[in-house]
């Protein structure tokens, strides 16, 4: 797909262009601290991958090409899959720190592009699992549906499934040369522009999306390092449930609102709030059920008016409701292809931020990304250990210093955070600030 080749393109050592999850898990009694090394110990020893897993750019005419893929015959699991400790105390704060690292630094692009990192030491018993794979290779609700496939709903299952030795359905890797790949490759990209020309005309004629390009310039929209801080946190899905209920708007609209409120704090606390709202990038999946692992990217991309500018959490909530409807309906309308080329509009600052000059000079596509991935209505357990929280990790770009992800997890919704750690400072404080949006859209809907 072409969205593939953007997530390469576009990667630099200031934008890593994985992304990550962290999931927490509570051993099952009785065990000791034996249980995370034997856990380890059954993950590295499954050592067959699939085709995802065994993937990596292509050598073309000496250096790594960007639009086509070769598949390793033999992979270092143990360079692929780590264990580490953290240090004492072991604090949930000092799970986040080492997360931040590992999230900081670029995948080898000689090797296949994702990386699986065991972690204990934390002083409540629990360990974690950090998991990172390139954006180009699979998009994040493939992510989540491989690992959620390798867990099981049933405590007593101490089986420990690798996702990359999970059989594929439908996927099959190509079986032709490096350079037919690399040229479908540039076909495919080349084939979207009629389409995407045409779109971005029509848009703008009839005024029914929110276009890019339109939002306000914030202290969220400059040039990033390549440091990264990650935080996380859960909300239980009843309370916005209730919200939803009682406006009538759907619960995504709720989350969209929540972060809106959270972000007119957090800039208002750092005296940074511009006069005219936000705009927020807000990923939709095009995958059909049969395509679920199929690899590679089926995203498409809308755009939505936060409505920063309104004091009111209520009439906040009507306007991020109403803007999403819009956007939403136009969208659902179009084919494939053609939401694809949207799409393209959509994250052109992909592309466009790498040149000289541009995330200085003109004005934002949108001002950050907010997405909303489902994920298991039940408890889940790995090898036997609960499931106590599933936090994603996205990527930040040129431009877009903050990302905010979340994950519905067993009657939880599960809150990742990443920034620029010089551009968005105290990053936690939005955690915070959800919070605090979350109780004023209660209060505002009478819950």
């Amino acid at each position: 797909m072409p969205t593939d080749s953007v997530f390469l393109l576009g990667e630099s050592r200031e934008h890593p262009m994985h992304v990550g999850g962290l999931q927490l898990y509570e051993p099952p009694a009785g065990t000791g601290r034996e249980f995370v090394r034997e856990f380890y110990d059954q993950l590295v020893a499954q050592q067959e991958l699939q085709p995802t897993f065994r993937k990596r750019p292509a050598a073309f005419l000496g250096t790594l090409a960007s639009l086509s893929w070769v598949y390793d015959k033999d992979v270092d699991i143990d360079y692929h899959v780590r264990r580490s400790a953290l240090p004492s105390p072991g604090r949930v704060r000092d799970l986040l720190g080492l997360t931040s690292l590992l999230h900081s630094s670029l995948l080898d692009r000689h090797r296949p592009l994702w990386e699986v990192h065991v972690i204990e030491g934390l002083n409540d018993g629990r360990f974690a699992v950090y998991t990172k794979l390139h954006h180009a290779l699979i998009d994040g609700v493939s992510a989540l549906r491989l690992m959620q496939r390798a867990m099981s709903t049933d405590p007593d299952d101490l089986e420990v499934r690798a996702p990359w030795n999970l059989p594929k359905r439908t996927h099959k890797p190509p079986q032709s040369s490096r350079w037919g790949s690399l040229m479908r490759g540039v076909e495919s990209v080349a084939a979207l522009a009629p389409s995407t020309v045409s779109l971005a005309r029509a848009a703008l004629f009839e005024q029914q999306l929110t276009l890019p390009f339109g939002a306000p310039r914030t202290m969220l929209n400059v040039k990033i390092g390549g440091a990264r801080r990650c935080a996380a946190q859960s909300w239980s899905v009843e309370r916005i449930r209730n919200v939803k209920r009682a406006a009538g708007v759907t619960l995504n609209d709720v989350v969209l609102a929540m972060c809106s409120g959270a972000l007119r704090y957090y800039l208002l606390e750092q005296d940074a709030l511009p006069e005219t709202p936000l705009h927020a990038m807000v990923p939709v999946s095009l995958r059909t059920e049969e395509e679920a692992d199929a690899g590679g990217n089926l995203v498409g991309a809308i755009l939505c008016n936060l409505a920063t500018d309104t004091e009111d959490p209520g009439k906040r909530l009507e306007i991020v409701s109403e803007s999403m409807y819009k956007n939403k309906t136009v969208f659902s309308q179009l084919p494939r292809i053609q939401a694809l080329a949207l799409s393209m509009v959509n994250m052109s600052s992909l592309a466009l931020a790498a040149v000289p000059g541009w995330v200085n000079s003109t004005a934002p596509p949108f001002n950050l990304i907010i997405s909303n991935v489902p994920g298991p209505q039940e408890q889940m357990y790995y090898g036997g250990a609960r499931l106590d929280g599933s936090y994603p990790l996205s990527a930040i770009l040129d431009g877009q210093a903050l990302n905010i992800t979340l994950v519905s997890n067993n009657g939880m919704l599960d809150f990742g955070l990443v920034g620029c750690r010089r551009s968005v400072p105290h990053l936690q404080r939005l955690l915070a600030h959800l919070e605090s949006s979350l109780k004023d859209l209660e209060r505002a809907v009478g819950v």
